[in-house]
């Protein structure tokens, strides 16, 4: 769809030479010769940028600038005029005007200032539609997703940090969204048009994870058949984010702090370094503190990489999140199976509720989806769901209650599942390393 542009001046050679420069350009260019022309135009379709003479017979461009801003709120201004003065300028800009050009101007300078609007247009969209998001997250909305205090502050948090240009640290259990709070920080930030890369730390094997990072050079090791770029240089100019940092091997987090004091990195079998230009955030699903006393996190990458710490707390501890998210799960799930169904009825939403999930919101999604699809009536029951309140304490009496649970819940989707230990993982919303701890720590026979 082209771009809609209106041109206001009362000299027809301007409005003409303008036009077909930036009709050229595949612009769709209206034109209005008197304040009384704009007036009637601002009743009709909204332009996305606004070329405005400051002088017209009939009105002042600087008392039309508020109307303008009034009427068509997301509409960039571009003020064009021959009398040119800082306070004209500096009126102009607190009025709502983005840019300001002088007569004469060159063609070239104005199709990039035109071009340059329309960006900052869409960046301002984009970012309005994430601030939105966060306030039916935080309880701005009508059916606010985060309810919980801890969270709100969360957001309250992500909106402060994601202009400004510093790496962030995100700690919390697996499954708690560590993965969605990046994708928030990234849209929020100067660097939203750039990419957003993930990489799991512990996901990759060791002699692989250098190469993965920072790229490798033809015939630097056994399989480098070509020349391959890192995940540093696919994100110049985005967010790269490092899940589950301290799974990292303790020598590539020392090449890795290094490039971030440094911002260049080398590639495996390079000769030249390069320089990088990215956002760094890093998630870990172990406490910073106990990570470093297992030697596990470098403590010196810790503090350069955690400028900003973001704790994400699990959902037992937020249990007002509980019932929100659950309803946006089975909206969303219950939309794409084309289905009917009206929330849950008061039992599920006390299983809900009361259920620990040691999963978090990944495990609850799961079930949701899964709950989805066992539901034959209008709303979810208790016997749709997989997830029990029960709780039969084990042998082992130095269990918290909590423990206890996450136990059993463990034990009650192996037999689901027939021993199934990926299957199991899926369902919970956990890793498979992470399942395999939790089999070992509890003790649980399979």
């Amino acid at each position: 769809m082209k771009s809609k542009l209106l041109t206001v001046d009362d000299a027809p050679e301007i409005r003409e030479i303008v036009s077909e420069i930036l009709q050229i350009q595949g612009f769709d260019v209206t034109e209005a010769g008197s304040a009384a022309e704009l007036k009637e135009k601002l009743e009709g379709e909204q332009q996305d940028v606004v070329l405005l003479d400051l002088r017209l017979p009939d009105g002042d461009g600087l008392e039309l600038l508020p109307l303008i801003k009034q009427k068509w709120p997301d509409t960039e201004v571009i003020v064009l005029t021959g009398n040119a003065s800082i306070d004209v300028a500096v009126t102009a800009t607190k009025h709502g005007a983005y840019q300001f050009i002088q007569k004469p101007f060159d063609p070239k300078s104005l199709v990039v200032q035109v071009e340059k609007a329309l960006e900052h247009k869409s960046l301002s969209t984009e970012a309005a539609s994430l601030r939105n998001a966060l306030s039916s997250m935080s309880g701005g909305g009508g059916a606010p997703i985060f309810q919980s205090a801890a969270m709100k502050a969360v957001v309250r948090t992500i909106e402060r940090i994601a202009p400004a240009d510093v790496s962030v640290l995100i700690t919390g259990e697996s499954g708690t969204g560590k993965e969605v709070i990046t994708d928030l920080i990234h849209g929020l930030s100067p660097r939203a048009k750039g990419p957003c890369i993930k990489i799991n730390c512990a996901a990759l094997p060791r002699e692989l994870i250098e190469s993965e990072l920072f790229g490798h050079v033809k015939g630097s090791f056994t399989g480098a058949h070509a020349d391959k770029e890192g995940l540093f240089q696919q994100s110049e100019g985005g967010t790269l984010m490092l899940d589950e940092l301290s799974e990292m091997p303790i020598d590539t987090q020392s090449k890795l702090l290094r490039v971030l004091q440094e911002r260049e990195a080398r590639r495996i079998g390079g000769k030249t370094n390069y320089k990088i230009d990215c956002r760094v955030i890093a998630a870990t699903n172990r406490k910073p503190e106990d990570a470093i006393k297992e030697g596990k996190l470098r403590e010196d990458l810790f503090y350069r990489i955690s400028a900003i710490t973001v704790h994400l707390p699990p959902l037992r501890e937020r249990r007002d999140d509980i019932l929100p998210l659950a309803r946006a799960f089975l909206h969303r799930f219950a939309s794409q199976a084309g289905r009917t169904i009206n929330g849950f009825d008061p039992k599920a939403e006390d299983l809900l509720q009361k259920f620990d999930w040691p999963g978090n919101v990944r495990q609850l999604q799961n079930e949701i989806q899964r709950a989805t699809l066992m539901c034959e009536g209008s709303k979810v029951e208790a016997a749709d769901l997989s997830i029990t309140a029960a709780v039969s304490c084990p042998d082992d009496e130095s269990l918290t209650l909590m423990e206890a649970m996450e136990r059993n819940t463990i034990v009650q989707m192996l037999k689901e599942t027939g021993g199934n230990k990926l299957e199991t993982a899926k369902r919970l919303g956990i890793g498979r390393q992470t399942l395999y701890n939790k089999i070992k720590a509890y003790g649980i026979e399979t």
